[in-house]
């Protein structure tokens, strides 16, 4: 936790944002893996750790508008916990560490939110995405669980985006560590890349290694040969000589922030000729996204000027054809990246996606387009001083959307098809780092730089 100071300010800064009524923040409960006592991994709600700091199951906080009277729910543990968990802090000890003085048993949320809603209050709640919360707001409020997302408040996720979107100092510094522990898994990664490995021992330490640093990865391993499947969480492959392995992989820290990391290395530590070609054109991408996001510009602005890096490199290649500024407008780069430049991200790999892309990466000024493509692209809005985003350009050669498109005839006036046909067995290759976007421009995350260049990644290979 941070400071209690920390989350005062935070929770402040929230009911200036919010007009009226209860702000209800639901954390997270244990939740049962095979039977009740064998759980899962436990992972607090991220606004409830935002707002209140608590990374323990079984709470929930509500903020009044007008009074400005904050109560923290939850329930002591009784002997029998205590034989089995050792002793605990007490729900008003936990009140204390968050700024919170008054507590009460959790039960009493039951009365407090009813309260309120017979009186005819507002009653601000996040979308939910766990079911035992969706039940939870159907006995307090009276909501339909199926329904519950619907009647979210729109006026407290605008609020909440507002203030998770623009990191402080000490968040920064808590991504770095995460960073940091993403840098040690993906050089593990990069010097056990050897024919004969099987992926999924490799996949294996890496989340070992988030695991000892850390609190845990930031998302399951993506790890594999087949990098032109773009999220493959497949492990069952052994590395071949010649071969490419594409790892997007990131840890979560001990105060649940977040690194992500894809690196794209040749099995057997040497590129081919081919993978060179391709590999500088996707390193050039990755590059040019680092020139061009700084505060002013729109994400979506930076996306398009990659696709046009992209597009010229594989013109250069004879892949492409045509002018580019036409091919991109259409979406005929889309064949090779069908996905998005980056997204937020913080206290969730993906920062805020439970409370809606379309408000998390954009807003009235910037609207998503509906393209094949750009339409996957998950942050568009114009950049601000203390975002923390990801610069993931890639290009893939997917031999079912190859043949699709050729046999459509789709964008043959920029698409060589006898050329790309050649390349169905190539696989894909993917770059990502995490970036901040500072007063002047932007930055790297961490304090060394997963090696990135051709020349950084076979010499840490051959090692």
């Amino acid at each position: 936790m941070f400071k209690k100071e920390t989350y005062q300010q935070r929770r402040a800064a929230l009911r200036e944002k919010v007009g009226e009524g209860l702000i209800l923040l639901l954390g997270n409960a244990e939740a049962p893996a095979n039977y009740p006592d064998n759980t899962y991994r436990f992972r607090q709600d991220s606004s409830f750790l935002y707002f209140f700091g608590l990374n323990q199951p079984g709470f929930a906080g509500i903020i009044d508008v007008e009074s400005g009277e904050e109560t923290l729910f939850g329930n002591d543990v009784d002997m029998d916990d205590i034989i089995w968990m050792g002793a605990q802090p007490t729900v008003a000890e936990l009140g204390m560490r968050a700024g919170v003085a008054r507590t009460f048993p959790f039960r009493r949320l039951t009365e407090t939110v009813q309260a309120a809603v017979a009186a005819g209050r507002k009653v601000h709640f996040l979308p939910p995405y766990r079911y035992d919360n969706m039940l939870l707001l159907e006995a307090l409020t009276g909501i339909r669980a199926s329904v519950a997302r619907q009647y979210a408040s729109i006026e407290l996720v605008k609020a909440v985006v507002s203030l998770r979107s623009v990191k402080s100092e000490e968040e920064i510094k808590e991504i770095e560590d995460a960073c940091n522990i993403g840098y040690e898994m993906h050089t593990a990664a990069m010097r056990l890349c050897k024919p004969g490995v099987k992926e999924q021992y490799i996949a294996g330490v890496m989340d070992g290694v988030a695991a000892s640093y850390g609190s845990m990865v930031s998302f399951p391993t993506i790890l594999s040969q087949h990098g032109e499947t773009l999220h493959n969480h497949d492990h069952s492959g052994i590395l071949e000589a010649g071969r490419l392995m594409l790892t997007d992989a990131g840890a979560e820290n001990i105060h649940n922030y977040c690194s992500d990391f894809t690196r794209t290395v040749p099995v057997g530590g040497r590129f081919s000729d081919r993978q060179r070609d391709i590999y500088n054109i996707v390193l050039a991408c990755h590059d040019k996204a680092i020139e061009f996001a700084r505060p002013g510009n729109t994400y979506q602005q930076v996306h398009l000027s990659v696709c046009k890096v992209l597009a010229e490199g594989l013109k250069s290649l004879g892949l492409m054809k045509g002018n580019i500024d036409d091919a991109v407008a259409a979406g005929a780069h889309a064949l090779f990246m069908p996905h998005g430049l980056g997204h937020m991200m913080g206290l969730d790999v993906h920062d805020m996606e439970d409370l809606g892309q379309i408000h998390v990466g954009y807003d009235e000024e910037v609207r998503p387009i509906q393209q094949f493509g750009t339409s996957s692209l998950r942050m568009g809005r114009r950049l601000q001083e203390g975002f923390v985003i990801t610069d993931e350009p890639g290009c893939y050669f997917i031999p079912a959307l190859i043949d699709k498109w050729h046999s459509e005839g789709l964008h043959a006036d920029f698409l060589c098809y006898d050329a790309i046909e050649k390349y169905k067995d190539f696989g894909g290759i993917r770059l990502e780092d995490d970036i901040l976007i500072t007063a002047d421009g932007s930055r790297f995350l961490g304090e060394k730089r997963i090696p990135i260049t051709i020349k950084e990644v076979e010499q840490i290979m051959n090692e």
